[in-house]
């Protein structure tokens, strides 16, 4: 029988390149953002616009691409690579149709922001940008399907390399055509979103001939045959990932919905929002990918059967998750003035009142990286045993039934303003988590799948 201590250090040497990999995501955007700064307002306020848009259609799509890993996960861990060929070909199916299916919403994405308020300029330039970056869907969610494929099979590292080569092209690729450097065009937003969609490319195109071609993996022959349809693993596919997809979708929705709340406080709590949200996502990146490296802990102990490996490697992934969360919480309780100050120009006149919210936020956000990363971890433990409808049910619920309420009668009636909203979050998450840790302990982890799971 495995020890704990195993667990441990088998959740750790998937999870790292897992994390790295999400923190390379990160810099991709955070490059975006920093060089449309250097190049205009109005610019980068299309591009941040536009990237919103875009992430938000991703999510739906993403949801395939993540069932992808438990569902390979548990298959390898039988020794079929039929079903691991099977299961990986369909979500690339999918992931295509998906991206065909969406593309009418890019192209006319400047309708879809003047029905919302946008102004014409804003909208236009938006426009300008989706129906290039639109491109980059297709790429994008395969790029999902090959990194849940891989991560599944133990062939994380390649995950973190490929998507750190694309963070390097992102940076590249915006500085010629943004700017108009080495004798290209200057072409600004739409420079932005032809870089967008070469990143993705390359990542997508990275992950499929290593998927392809590595020694260990060739036998599974992907690409053989692709043209023909596999309705039964398709609908395998589907039934367990549209969950997924609509589960990150509402946390997605909650978050921006309370940065409306913000905006409603003014244009300097919602500076203040936005640093310690960026703070916040950066550190949360870990919890993702460990929550990931828990789904495919989960899903090859649930595949064979063996309910001891499976509780072993959920209390694994939850003493690495809990671990980041002490690291963290002590940074945001202990160092919150300097975390803050990073992201504010020291000659800004408004600077110690950034500061001075920030620090009151990131002080709440104590709670809200316990409240967060428990539920990401149970989400992925959840799906490792392919357990998905009841667990979006759930997240629904929580987020929007308790969370977002919570949000605007504490920040708002009870006028505890930023810092109420972002107790209102903790509540939703809490409830999340509480819920999702509890239907996994009493379902899987006792040797029973809970009802109703799909």
């Amino acid at each position: 029988m495995t020890t704990l201590s195993h667990h441990l250090r088998a959740t750790l040497s998937l999870g790292l390149p897992l994390i790295g990999g999400m923190l390379a995501q990160v810099a991709i955007t955070l490059t975006d953002t920093v060089m449309m700064g250097w190049y205009g307002v109005e610019e980068l306020a299309a591009v941040a616009l536009g990237g919103s848009f875009f992430h938000v259609v991703l999510i739906l799509g993403m949801g395939f691409g993540l069932a992808v890993m438990p569902m390979v996960a548990a298959a390898a861990a039988n020794g079929d690579r039929r079903q691991v060929r099977r299961i990986t070909r369909m979500g690339l199916w999918i992931g295509l149709i998906f991206s065909g299916l969406v593309m009418p919403v890019f192209w006319f994405s400047g309708a879809i922001l003047l029905a919302v308020g946008q102004t014409e300029t804003v909208a236009a330039n938006t426009q300008l940008y989706l129906r290039i970056a639109g491109w980059g869907i297709a790429p994008a969610v395969l790029m999902t399907v090959f990194r849940s494929h891989l991560s599944a099979l133990d062939h994380a590292r390649i995950v973190l390399w490929a998507t750190l080569a694309g963070a390097v092209l992102n940076a590249a690729m915006n500085w010629v055509l943004i700017f108009g450097n080495l004798g290209a065009p200057e072409l600004g937003i739409a420079g932005a979103a032809i870089a967008s969609v070469g990143t993705h490319a390359l990542i997508a195109l990275v992950l499929a001939l290593y998927a392809a071609l590595h020694r260990e993996l060739v036998q599974d022959t992907l690409f053989a045959r692709f043209w023909r349809p596999d309705w039964e693993a398709m609908g395998q596919v589907f039934r367990l990932g549209w969950p997924i997809g609509l589960t990150l979708l509402s946390e997605s929705g909650l978050f921006m919905a309370t940065m409306v709340m913000m905006g409603w406080l003014g244009a300097l709590p919602l500076a203040a929002h936005g640093i310690a949200l960026q703070i916040c996502s950066t550190t949360f990146m870990v919890h993702i990918g460990l929550s990931q490296a828990a789904t495919v802990r989960a899903g090859r102990a649930w595949g064979q059967g063996d309910r001891a490996g499976l509780r072993l490697a959920a209390v694994a992934a939850l003493i690495l998750s809990g671990a980041m969360v002490a690291l963290t919480v002590a940074g945001f309780v202990l160092i919150p003035e300097p975390l803050i100050g990073l992201f504010v120009d020291p000659n800004d006149p408004l600077r110690p009142e950034i500061i001075a919210l920030g620090t009151s936020l990131l002080l709440v956000a104590a709670l809200f990286q316990l409240a967060d990363a428990g539920q990401v971890m149970a989400l992925g433990l959840l799906r490792g045993t392919q357990d998905t409808t009841v667990p979006m049910i759930y997240a629904v619920l929580a987020y929007w039934g308790l969370g977002l309420p919570a949000a605007w009668v504490i920040g708002f009636p009870l006028g505890y303003g930023g810092p109420g909203i972002w107790a209102g979050l903790v509540v939703g998450l809490a409830v999340a988590a509480a819920l999702m840790m509890t239907r996994f302990w009493r379902g899987p982890a006792r040797g029973t799948a809970p009802a109703a799971a799909a």
